[in-house]
């Protein structure tokens, strides 16, 4: 527990953001820090995922979530200022750390963190929703820092065809190098990807990756 200015404002400010939640997104995909000469920014992130259950609290915001369950974030009024981080980890877990690492480290390349996944659901705030390709934007910031990109649907009903669009042809014909995969989508998300895929003219990697 800290009496900072608080972890989401601070990313806030550094990325210059226009919402804390945009601070979250960039959090849940790993590879963030505001202090990059001493921190890799992989912290939080194989944090969360070692841990049991793993919950920031900061300004106005509850973030985090249960092993093996969807994140959460909720708007209450919180007892102290400056950012709190409770973790709980079972002391009879079989749950290893190599095993969280091996998770997010690419089977195509070098050891290392090279895939991410991605709760779009994170991306929900705001009247626009996913419908807009300025949305659409702020989930794929820093993309590119990875190899693989998982984007995990669950919890999310609709997406904008602009939404697709910026994502599965805009990015992808500009970052090939960027293995975009998806889990999770309904029918109707899966409607628009294929949309886009189309008029990209691209193979879908629907097939390489449980949906």
């Amino acid at each position: 527990m800290d009496d900072g200015i608080g972890i989401f404002n601070k990313i806030k400010k550094v990325l210059n953001l226009e919402d804390p939640h945009d601070a979250i997104l960039e959090l849940s995909k790993g590879k963030f820090t505001t202090d990059p000469e001493h921190h890799t920014g992989e912290g939080i992130f194989f944090t969360s995922r070692a841990c049991d259950s793993f919950f920031i609290l900061s300004d106005i915001i509850r973030f985090g979530r249960f092993q093996n369950a969807d994140w959460l974030v909720k708007q209450e009024e919180l007892p102290n200022k400056g950012t709190s981080v409770i973790m709980e980890v079972n002391y009879k877990t079989k749950r290893t750390l190599n095993q969280v690492f091996d998770e997010f480290a690419s089977e195509h390349e070098e050891y290392g963190f090279t895939r991410t996944r991605v709760p779009i659901a994170l991306g929900q705030y705001g009247p626009d929703g996913l419908m807009s390709r300025s949305k659409a934007r702020r989930v794929l910031n820093r993309f590119s820092r990875f190899k693989e990109v998982i984007l995990d649907f669950v919890n999310v009903d609709f997406i904008g065809p602009a939404f697709a669009d910026e994502i599965f042809r805009v990015y992808a014909k500009s970052h090939p190098d960027v293995h975009i995969l998806w889990v999770n989508a309904n029918e109707s998300i899966q409607k628009m990807i294929q949309k886009a895929l189309q008029s990209a003219n691209s193979k879908s990697p629907a097939d390489d990756i449980e949906s």
